[in-house]
């Protein structure tokens, strides 16, 4: 298992920036589309499967958030946040070039399984950055942003299309 540097010389503030950012960006995501899904619909058909967008992304993932919890027990926590941010990167950019409604959900998947990896991740790191006095008020922060993100996420939707 890698060694953590509890506590040490990590740039805190700089760190946490960039951690509420990326839940920032993933809990926006997920509101953000409620809003452009009819639009979608109506460009790439498949009304039948409008649902399977939202349940792709969010059982995806659901799934992977202890899995990406062992795996950064076993490798680290910041290559698995990386890999997390990348692949909800790639699913990201994907869902924007689908041609077709089973694409679409595809990408939405790979987007969820990204997705899954960026919270937990958020957590993990500044649960292993800050000492417990300090921890329940950068949860908080969490909290608050993705309260944010998820309010805003379906105004921000709606400026897009």
């Amino acid at each position: 298992m890698p060694e953590l540097k509890i506590h040490g010389e990590t740039n805190r503030k700089w760190t946490v920036i960039a951690l509420l950012c990326a839940v920032f960006l993933a809990a926006m995501e997920a509101t953000a589309v409620a809003t452009v899904m009819p639009t979608i619909v109506g460009d790439l058909g498949g009304l039948d499967r409008y649902s399977w967008v939202f349940t792709a992304y969010m059982m995806s993932s659901t799934i992977t958030v202890p899995i990406y919890g062992k795996l950064a027990d076993l490798y680290g926590r910041k290559p698995i946040l990386q890999f997390g941010i990348g692949l909800f990167l790639i699913g990201s950019t994907l869902s924007a070039f689908a041609g077709t409604m089973n694409q679409l959900i595809l990408f939405r998947a790979i987007q969820g399984l990204g997705a899954g990896a960026i919270q937990p991740m958020g957590l993990t790191i500044t649960g292993d950055i800050f000492k417990m006095e300090e921890r329940a008020r950068i949860t908080a922060i969490f909290g608050t942003v993705w309260g944010v993100a998820g309010i805003s996420g379906p105004m921000i939707g709606s400026i897009i299309v």
